[in-house]
């Protein structure tokens, strides 16, 4: 039988979850040590304790404590939610929604445990449970506005808008005041029942409902943007043009806003004058204005264009504006204005040839005028679809002739060595740029990025460190991993990996697959949080966006990376991988017994570091000793048993290791061809042939003419010929039907 608790130890006992709120797990823990010295078999105290216990990464423990608390007190709805939580806390997320429900069970009308599970259902994407969760909590308190928005929400992401239109609809008329106009909550409300009547396709209601209920919204560029958007898609000219001069001039530098209003005034495409005209009123009203004089470029063609280029060059030419290039280069797939370019470039230079060699350059800004020239032709014969390596060299140097300390300049130089593959150039020249301008964050990322390329890790590591926190305990590496330097990550596993270290390698990629792990979990922060802040529409948002979270370009090149790794690690013989995860073709013995001296001596000054830092805490501020203390029990768990990856690439099954990235990336980037490359690769080693099949038809339907594909295809016909009649009959039968296609 439970135990129960006098008034004293309940008081102690309402203690322990206000330490486990405050993640003062040591207090905590005390605490409930001392009811349960009294108390040895009372099953609520032992579930927090298993609570607190996994919060400091005891998980084994825990779960053992739990379900030791529910054999006393198989009765008690904390000891079923902690137990839900514990199985949350471990990504086990059908578990926990088994004893969430329990637990609703013994406890009905526990509003904590019903927003847990509701909060848990959304997280899975299990919205006919959501919509059931929402709506029982609405039941039991509808007088909260944000219970009316959750359900009308969950409907939503249902896809029941006519529904989730009700909901809110109905709130509104049960309102006995009127909301003051400054209820940011209210007008996010207005504004999100605007949205799902426009995306059930009621345009005409929606923009009515835009000019009477949402007017007065807080949020006028969204009200102003709609206006805009609905006139045009109801074919309501006038109004449409009106409304979108009106945004431009709100934001003369928005593209679209042009484009709206050339929709609206149905100006044929192919009339140049019309069209340009509209961009020369705003460059006439708004001297300033980049947007207007720029995106006719985009339209205009022959002496038109030519006219027009050399104006907006001479413009940006004498202010010097460094991103010119970069903001023209999108023209370049048309071959006459490619040409036209650097034509104009070089008028330009002839025109102020007198200068270069007078005081008024030397006086002046060399980022401006000549300066700007030369740094723009350097960039043009240094792009792909105008490349000329060569005179891209003899301009970037002329223009360093006139400015040894140009950042810019320098900049262009590297990327130039690095076109020419030259890494090692390109990384010294990358760094003489950093080294002319120290404070510079985006020059120092860009510096230490070509060292990795030429695979310097070590020094790319020391260059990143002049920007990382000095006080991080585990220097600049695990002040990156915290604030989730992707780009970094990435491009030191790749250096790793050519260097042959498959174990440091996998282990930022590894890096990277929990980062978007964290990205995936940090949903639950905002389930509640954007309901108590009204922020409903970038909430609904947000939960689109991480269901694309994994077609993610950075997730994609580092899951590449980490499954064409595996195929080379499968691929090679027993033991070739090195009893530290080095190559052991690519570095002899005493190379490999130096990296181990290292890696130990690193593994010494990491944990001398995290003492000091410990020290130092300790000294600056004695009041906030204890909270120090119980924040490292809090990061028991996270601290790192394999930081140099060594049991990663000491894998016995790298295929099956490959397939945890390859699953997101089949199921959420089906388009990508590399993807389905790598799905066939990975499939037809593990001789899983159908599904080999599967990703060889998909590349196929992507592009057919791909090299690579044709590859796989006479790859997987000579791998199943001599083994057909050993396989099962129905998948003899599926690979008749489609292994003998016309198009395979």
């Amino acid at each position: 039988m439970p135990q129960t608790l006098n008034t004293r130890e309940a008081n102690l006992f309402r203690t322990v979850i206000r330490h486990y709120e405050d993640k003062q797990y040591k207090r905590g823990l005390k605490a409930a040590e001392q009811i349960l010295k009294k108390n040895p078999k009372h099953g609520d105290t032992m579930s927090m304790k298993a609570l607190i216990m996994n919060a400091q990464g005891k998980t084994e423990e825990a779960f053992a404590l739990a379900k030791e608390a529910l054999t006393i007190d198989m009765k008690s709805h904390i000891c079923w939610h902690v137990y839900g939580i514990l199985y949350r806390t471990n990504k086990n997320f059908d578990e926990a929604i088994k004893a969430y429900k329990f637990a609703l069970k013994l406890e009905p009308d526990s509003h904590q445990i019903q927003r847990d599970l509701a909060i848990l259902q959304v997280q899975i994407r299990d919205y006919p449970g959501y919509v059931q969760s929402r709506f029982v909590m609405l039941k039991a308190r509808p007088h909260l506005r944000q219970n009316w928005t959750a359900l009308a929400i969950a409907y939503h992401l249902e896809g029941n808008l006519a529904q989730a239109e009700n909901i809110l609809s109905t709130y509104e008329k049960s309102m006995t005041s009127t909301p003051l106009k400054t209820d940011f909550e209210n007008s996010e409300a207005v504004l999100y029942k605007n949205s799902i009547i426009a995306e059930r396709g009621d345009i005409e209601r929606a923009l009515e409902h835009l000019e009477t209920e949402a007017k007065n919204s807080l949020d006028r560029l969204a009200v102003m943007e709609l206006r805009a958007r609905y006139s045009a898609q109801l074919g309501k000219k006038t109004e449409a043009a009106k409304a979108y001069r009106a945004l431009l001039d709100r934001n003369p530098e928005h593209p679209d806003y042009y484009k709206g209003v050339i929709e609206a005034l149905e100006l044929p495409e192919g009339d140049e004058v019309a069209l340009k005209a509209v961009y020369d009123e705003y460059a006439g009203k708004l001297p300033r204005c980049d947007a207007a004089r720029r995106l006719p470029l985009d339209f205009l063609t022959g002496d038109g264009f030519r006219t027009a280029a050399k104006a907006y060059l001479t413009l940006m030419f004498d202010k010097g504006v460094p991103s010119t290039f970069a903001n023209l280069k999108h023209l370049y797939s048309d071959s006459f204005k490619r040409d036209v370019m650097p034509v104009l470039a070089e008028e330009y230079l002839d025109e102020r040839k007198g200068s270069l060699d007078g005081n008024e350059q030397a006086n002046s800004d060399s980022s401006k005028g000549v300066g700007a020239a030369l740094y723009f032709l350097a960039q043009h014969y240094n792009y792909f679809l105008s490349r000329d390596l060569a005179k891209a060299m003899e301009y970037v140097d002329r223009a360093v002739e006139l400015d040894i300390n140009n950042v810019d300049f320098h900049m262009t130089k590297a990327r130039i060595y690095k076109h020419q593959d030259d890494t090692q150039k390109a990384s010294l020249a990358m760094d003489h740029a950093r080294s002319l301008d120290t404070r510079d964050r985006y020059i120092n990322s860009k510096a230490a990025k070509y060292q990795l390329r030429n695979n310097e890790n070590e020094k790319a590591l020391t260059t990143l460190g002049l920007f990382t926190r000095a006080e991080t305990v585990g220097g600049p590496l695990a002040d990156l991993v915290d604030m989730q330097c992707i780009w970094f990550l990435t491009e030191d596993g790749e250096a790793w990996q050519r260097r042959g270290n498959y174990g440091l390698a996998l282990k930022r990629y590894h890096t990277i697959f929990n980062i978007f792990d964290i990205w995936q979990e940090d949903q639950f922060d905002f389930h509640s949080f954007s309901l108590r802040k009204g922020q409903i529409r970038a909430y609904v948002d947000m939960v689109r966006w991480e269901d694309q979270l994994r077609e993610h370009p950075f997730y994609f090149r580092a899951a590449l990376d980490a499954v064409k790794l595996y195929l080379l690690m499968h691929d090679k013989p027993p033991g070739a991988n090195g009893v530290n995860g080095v190559d052991g073709s690519k570095v002899n013995g005493e190379d490999s017994a130096e990296k181990k001296k290292a890696l130990k001596k690193a593994k010494k000054e990491a944990q001398k570091a995290e003492r000091e830092a410990a020290e130092k805490a300790a000294k600056q501020d004695p009041n906030k000793a204890s909270a120090q203390k119980s924040k490292d029990a809090e990061d028991v768990k996270k601290k790192d048993d394999d930081p140099n990856g060594l049991k990663l690439a000491a894998t016995s099954d790298p295929l099956g290791d490959a397939m945890k990235f390859l699953g997101p990336m089949l199921q959420l980037s089906p388009k990508n061809i590399d993807g389905q490359i790598a799905g066939f690769d990975v499939y037809l080693r593990r001789k899983k042939y159908l599904l080999a099949l599967k990703c060889l038809k998909a590349a196929l339907l992507l592009d057919e003419d791909h090299p690579r594909v044709k590859e796989q295809a006479a790859q997987l016909r000579s791998t199943l010929d001599p083994i057909f009649d050993s396989l099962a009959p129905k998948v003899q039968e599926i690979i008749k039907s489609e292994f003998t296609a016309p198009r395979l």
